[in-house]
Formats: structure tokens, C-alpha cells, sequence
């Protein structure tokens, strides 16, 4: 059976400094004398006492090209829904401008890849870079064309 002075004190009082010679944290309060650490408001951000800082102890990672290939994707499902939107119609040639034109596709894309996923309902031409083998079946399947650019 524990009594209640044995017990580990679960709330510890918060150390009041700067109060007096006799709470062994008073005068300096604990902070040592003078110098930068002594005063309020200082951090030393990533200082590690003279050893070398993490930051500079990891290598360096990543690398961003200056001439990156920019593929916008389009799904044949979103083609659809573009269609049943009125975006475009089924009788247009489906091109990277026609939909930088009307926004469907990022301005800054080099090139087109049409992917398969869902399904298209509607006879449709298509001028892409790029083509996934599902969505050139499906594209066949309904009698659609796309022509690839070299």
C-alpha cells in the first residue's frame, strides 16, 4: 500500500526565477553571466555549440531542369464530359491549342497524352504526342481516330 508521500508528484509548481538568494534561482536566474544567452529574446537558430549542424551535415537533394517536358493528360472520360459540357463539339480535331484555347489545359504544357480511363460515347478526332494503349482500343472501338505527331 502507497501512501500519498510516497507517491511522485504528478503537477510539479512551475520554478518562479529571479526570486531571491534563497530559491537557488534567483539573481542571474540560472542563466550564468552576461553574454548573448543571458539576455531575453535570443535564439541561436540551428547553432549546435561549434559542431557541425544538421543542415549542413545532410547532403543536398533535388534538382529542378530548365528544360522539363510539360505533359498535359486528358482522360477519355474527361473528354466526355467536356463534350456533354458543350466545351467542345465531336466534330472538331482535338488538338493541344484547341484546348490551351479554351482552358482545358495548362498554357504552359509541350505536350498532349490522351489516357483511358472511363468511356467515350461520341465519334471524336484526336491530335495528340502521346497515347496509352487502352485509350487508342477504346478511341478504335467507337471509330474515333487519333493521329500522334512526331
Amino acid at each position: 500500500m502507497t501512501t500519498l508521500n510516497t507517491k511522485l508528484k504528478i503537477n510539479k509548481p512551475k520554478i518562479r526565477v529571479g526570486r531571491g538568494i534563497g530559491s537557488g534561482k534567483g539573481k542571474t536566474s540560472g542563466r550564468g553571466v552576461k553574454g548573448q544567452k543571458s539576455r531575453s529574446g535570443v535564439a541561436i537558430k540551428s547553432f549546435e555549440g561549434g559542431q557541425m549542424p544538421l543542415y549542413r551535415r545532410l547532403p543536398k537533394r533535388g534538382f529542378n531542369p530548365i528544360s522539363k517536358n510539360e505533359i498535359a493528360i486528358l482522360n477519355l472520360q474527361k473528354i466526355q464530359s467536356f463534350i456533354d459540357k458543350k466545351n467542345i463539339k465531336p466534330s472538331d480535331i482535338l488538338n493541344s491549342q484547341l484546348l490551351k484555347k479554351l482552358k482545358l489545359i495548362n498554357k504552359n504544357s509541350k505536350k498532349l497524352k490522351i489516357l483511358g480511363t472511363g468511356e467515350i460515347k461520341e465519334k471524336i478526332n484526336i491530335e495528340a504526342d502521346l497515347v496509352s494503349k487502352s485509350a487508342l482500343k477504346k478511341l478504335e472501338k467507337i471509330g474515333g481516330s487519333i493521329q500522334l505527331k512526331k
